[in-house]
């Protein structure tokens, strides 16, 4: 069930998507942030929830600046596995804006499931008709959510809205809530030509 917490700034760049992920985590919850950055998901999570978070990440300058805000994190590359971790051992898991970067991606996402009750998932939907605009053009989409250069990414397995609704109905994944937002806005109106974030709430069916 989200919460109805108030979500306020706390001193950081406001951002859209961390509200929306923080009205689906539950107040006092433990959460497991993978591929956390710098951690500023984490630190509105404390402060807006009181959430008990820890982050996985592997740049070196990430973890540091994680270690510097008091984020509880630890060093390692995702694509190792989440074994470390025991089954059900957060109440949720997430994954924002990394997905696209994962060599292995049913791997994580299985895993993700494993170790959490319950699961969040954002990625940039490659579907955006912007994106789809650039390919016609004749060049790889570059955008706020795709900023790199087809030579410098480091993302792998981009997908759109409707790839992931089909791998979350084949591998039997609850979506227990969807969100498609463009510039901060919700996208209701054909999302996956519209929006050009995607954020699923996630479940194991088992």
């Amino acid at each position: 069930m989200s919460n109805n917490v108030n979500i306020t700034n706390h001193g950081l760049k406001y951002r859209q998507d961390f509200a929306i992920i923080a009205g689906w985590v539950d107040f006092g919850s433990k959460v497991l942030d993978l591929g956390c950055g710098d951690g500023q998901l984490l630190v509105y999570l404390r402060d807006s929830l009181e959430a008990k978070g820890y982050g996985v990440e592997k740049d070196d300058a990430n973890w540091l600046a994680c270690l510097q805000n008091g984020t509880n994190v630890i060093q390692m590359d995702l694509e190792d596995g989440l074994s470390g971790f025991e089954n059900q051992s957060f109440d949720t898991v997430i994954l924002s804006q990394t997905l696209q970067a994962m060599h292995h991606t049913e791997k994580i996402v299985l895993e993700m499931l494993r170790v959490g009750r319950e699961v969040i998932v954002t990625f940039p939907n490659f579907g955006y008709w912007r994106n789809r605009l650039q390919i016609f053009k004749g060049n790889m989409p570059v955008s706020k959510t795709l900023p790199y250069q087809w030579y410098d990414t480091p993302n792998v397995h981009l997908c759109t809205i409707n790839d992931f609704d089909n791998f979350c109905n084949n591998y039997k994944i609850s979506v227990i809530e969807r969100k498609v937002i463009t510039d901060g806005n919700d996208v209701s109106l054909m999302p996956n030509l519209l929006g050009n974030l995607a954020m699923y709430r996630l479940r194991s069916t088992e």
